[in-house]
């Protein structure tokens, strides 16, 4: 196992590149790429970072060479033979070639595109336009990068010995989570904490104890590279973006209302089983539910990722009820900003009501609330997101305002389109 602290202390990391591989990714990012590969590859977007933290000034922690360095090697990367070999031939829920040969040629001669780099206000500003399903796999790399950079920058000020210290806290830390979650009958855990992890080094080494210490309850990793170097299920569906681009692109208030369900619609033909899974917070829960066509009834299950997880569920729970169908068979992912409290709770809660699942990110991979003097490593709201498709702005409302992203008037037609009303403000943690 590798000694974190003394690769920090010795090397500075100057021999760990942040990113290592196009595949340390996360795994829903690669079936999303070959489904918009299929369906959309000529569509333009553009991606943007976002640090909903302003009080965490990037550009004046991350130095801009070092940034601009990282995201060039990200540029020189390519699939390696291994890494192909273990994308076309490997069992991925249950079905070999998941990724069928043309996306695979388009991805091993595949290198990501530009990027456009400026500092303003105390951020940074990064950008990524071209091609959807080229700068979309820029957005997991990017994040990684930079919340690395940011962890570097405080780590270089700590000798040898307050670095062995800190590693050592934060490695009781995430181990006593482990042994508290071991005590949960029947519970089903995935590492969702790629885009926000303290290090790469870092994520590996808390899917190393996961492993350990949970065994079968720890059901695999979204991501890729660490999956395939230690043997696990690389697990994920789809995301916002599928949604918020395909949105965007519509011409009509009745196409916009209908694209949340074209985007499902296409994944129906391509995918089955623990694939189907929906993702309806993008522009509201309760309204996307209420206008689903009944065939989404009959998918695998929901994954929940903002506003309160308990209303949510209930919520899924109802609509299955009254689409006819038996929410003991239905699975529910719980995947928003989630600690073991919440684990405990949401598992006591749903057990033998639904099938019951975690996807736990940023509080496992990056976890160092309280460690480092004046709180310098606490873990903050990183994202990149689709802003643009061929021109058009994109817009997220979620279950929670504060996540809402778009111009202030798209916002409020699309709030008008998809009957969202008022909803209730929760703070935005990762």
């Amino acid at each position: 196992m590798v000694d974190i602290a003394s690769r920090v202390h010795n090397h500075n990391w100057k021999i760990d590149p942040i990113i290592r591989s196009l595949i340390d990714t996360d795994f829903y990012k690669l079936l999303m790429c070959q489904s918009i590969f299929r369906n959309r590859p000529d569509t333009r977007v553009t991606f943007s970072l976002i640090n909903r933290s302003k009080d965490v000034r990037l550009a004046e922690l991350v130095d801009e060479g070092e940034l601009r360095e990282q995201l060039d090697h990200v540029r020189s990367l390519s699939l390696t033979r291994g890494e192909s070999t273990w994308m076309r031939g490997n069992t991925f829920y249950g079905k070999r070639q998941m990724f069928r040969s043309d996306f695979m040629e388009w991805f091993e001669n595949l290198r990501l595109p530009p990027y456009v780099l400026e500092k303003r206000d105390g951020q940074y500003e990064l950008t990524f336009e071209g091609a959807w399903p080229e700068v979309m796999l820029w957005e997991i790399p990017a994040l990684a990068i930079l919340m690395e950079l940011r962890s570097r920058a405080v780590l270089q000020t700590m000798g040898k010995f307050e670095l062995e210290v800190l590693y050592a806290r934060a490695m009781t830390r995430v181990w006593d989570k482990v042994q508290r979650l071991r005590k949960i009958p029947g519970l089903r855990i995935a590492d969702f904490g790629t885009r926000r992890r303290h290090s790469f080094l870092w994520q590996d080494w808390c899917v190393q104890a996961m492993t350990e210490g949970l065994g079968d309850a720890f059901i695999g990793t979204s991501n890729c590279r660490i999956a395939m170097r230690r043997d696990l299920e690389a697990v994920g569906t789809n995301a916002h973006e599928l949604p918020m681009v395909f949105a965007a692109l519509a011409e009509t208030d009745e196409e916009l209302a209908q694209a949340p369900y074209k985007v499902l619609a296409d994944w129906h033909e391509e995918h089955d089983g623990n694939l189907r899974i929906i993702l309806p917070d993008t522009y509201g829960t309760e309204g996307f539910l209420k206008r689903a066509p009944d065939w989404l009834a009959g998918w695998t299950g929901i994954r929940i990722d903002s506003g309160d997880p308990a209303s949510a569920a209930e919520v899924a729970i109802r609509w299955w009820k009254e689409r006819g169908e038996d929410p003991r068979d239905k699975l529910v992912i719980f995947s928003d900003g989630l600690d073991v409290e919440k684990i405990e709770e949401l598992h006591a809660q749903f057990t033998g009501r639904v099938k019951v699942s975690f996807g736990w990110g940023t509080l496992l991979t990056n976890d160092f609330r309280g460690l480092a003097p004046g709180n310098t490593l606490a873990p903050f709201s990183l994202v990149c997101k689709a802003v643009s498709a061929n021109g058009k702005p994109t817009v997220k409302l979620s279950d929670n305002p504060m996540k809402a992203m778009g111009p202030a008037a798209e916002v409020e037609r699309y709030k008008r389109v998809f009957g969202v009303g008022e909803q209730e403000a929760m703070d935005v943690f990762v």
